[in-house]
């Protein structure tokens, strides 16, 4: 495909969205289509979706307007493109700039627009962010790192930097977690690589493998909001712990099985009536759900659809998910609570909620990890019985 024909897939994907479709239903609704396309093609497109979610304001600001055509022209105005060359209706590419899409605005000033968020979410980061709300709201505007987590129940961190190399994935240590390593190239080799059929890495933000890696020692750990159970399979490699997975849908720890053989891990699936016989548990590990929004330069749709209704909704499941699990806590256990947000609003206030209904219980740690080269915005919080 010419530069100009992906500029053009780009824009009918983000029409595709502007009519109800997920970014990624959008993404692979074109790709059935599109069988022509190769896998650079569709790395291109996808990241010119993701850069106009990411940087949507701007986009708007800089393509005078909020179409489809209008956010791709702005974003790639931003950027620097030669417009002309890719807007030449050759081939597949766009039809050629109008007249009034030839003229570009003034620089943005205004600071929503400049931190690409909604109107509402701005006063969310300054309070939540303070002197740093600037910094990540312009961090998730880049594209996210690529982070694997080495599994060290079978391999070191050094001894994996050489052998991915020789399979051409080039990484290096990542400070954030001793078991991470940010990827510098190669990217696209990893699923296919030996490495990761054997088990020997895992893709995960070094972050979230912050927050495994800072649990208490414990020989029974329960992953009580599982998922995918990425952070249960990083619990699992580590020594001297049995590692349970549970999740309120169990259709999304389908995948769990299969990760875990592949990994050498041994992982035990509750239902949530099997989760009081299981226990208690040493280690209650809460990744409640969330605004994701420390992840947003990952999944950028999230921050236009947020509302302040789901936002409320959030953090009233977030106080449920405590209380349950909280339950569930050997008496000289801890409750570890997790999120990828950066709201204080689903951290530290979920924190002192649950310290207020529950008398007799501390927080002795707590911890926010910023958005940035090392990782995503995570927070995680370790809660006892006095």
């Amino acid at each position: 495909m010419t530069p100009g024909a992906r500029v053009a897939a780009a824009i009918d994907i983000l029409h595709d969205m502007s009519e109800g479709l997920a970014a990624e239903q959008a993404l692979t609704r074109w790709a059935r289509r599109s069988r022509f396309a190769g896998s650079k093609d569709r790395a291109a497109i996808r990241d010119l979706v993701f850069d106009v979610l990411r940087c949507k304001r701007v986009a708007a600001h800089m393509g005078k307007g909020s179409t489809p055509r209008a956010l791709v022209i702005g974003l790639l105005r931003s950027q620097g493109a030669n417009l002309g060359a890719l807007f030449n209706g050759i081939g597949h590419a766009p039809t050629p700039l109008a007249d009034s899409e030839s003229d570009a605005p003034a620089a943005p000033t205004d600071e929503a627009t400049l931190w690409n968020l909604p109107d509402w979410l701005i006063p969310h980061f300054r309070e939540s962010l303070g002197a740093q709300a600037d910094a990540t709201a312009r961090a998730l505007q880049e594209r996210a790192p690529v982070f694997l987590r080495v599994n060290i129940a079978h391999a070191t961190r050094d001894d994996l930097i050489p052998v991915l190399a020789a399979q051409g994935i080039i990484t290096e240590s990542n400070n954030l977690c001793n078991t991470a390593l940010t990827v510098l190239d190669g990217t696209r080799k990893i699923r296919n690589s030996q490495a990761f059929l054997d088990g020997l890495i895992e893709l995960q933000d070094a972050a979230s493998q912050a927050v495994v890696a800072a649990l208490p020692k414990g020989e029974k750990v329960l992953d009580y909001c599982a998922g995918g159970g990425g952070k249960a399979l990083a619990v699992a490699a580590q020594p001297e712990r049995t590692v349970w997975a549970h999740d309120i849908d169990t259709r999304r720890m389908a995948d769990l099985p299969q990760r875990a053989t592949r990994a050498g891990a041994q992982i035990t699936q509750l239902t949530t009536e099997t989760l009081t016989t299981a226990g208690p548990f040493d280690v209650v590990l809460c990744d409640a759900p969330c605004s994701g929004s420390g992840a947003w330069r990952r999944a950028a749709e999230g921050k236009w659809t947020l509302t302040e209704a789901r936002l409320c909704e959030l953090t009233a499941l977030q106080d449920d998910i405590l209380q349950a699990a909280a339950e569930l806590v050997k008496p000289e256990g801890t409750l570890a609570y997790a999120t990828c947000s950066v709201f204080s609003s689903e951290n530290e206030d979920r924190v002192t909620a649950f310290l207020q209904r529950n008398p007799g219980w501390s927080c002795l740690w707590q911890y926010r990890y910023t958005v940035g080269p090392l990782g995503d915005g995570f927070f995680t919080a370790h809660l006892m019985r006095d």
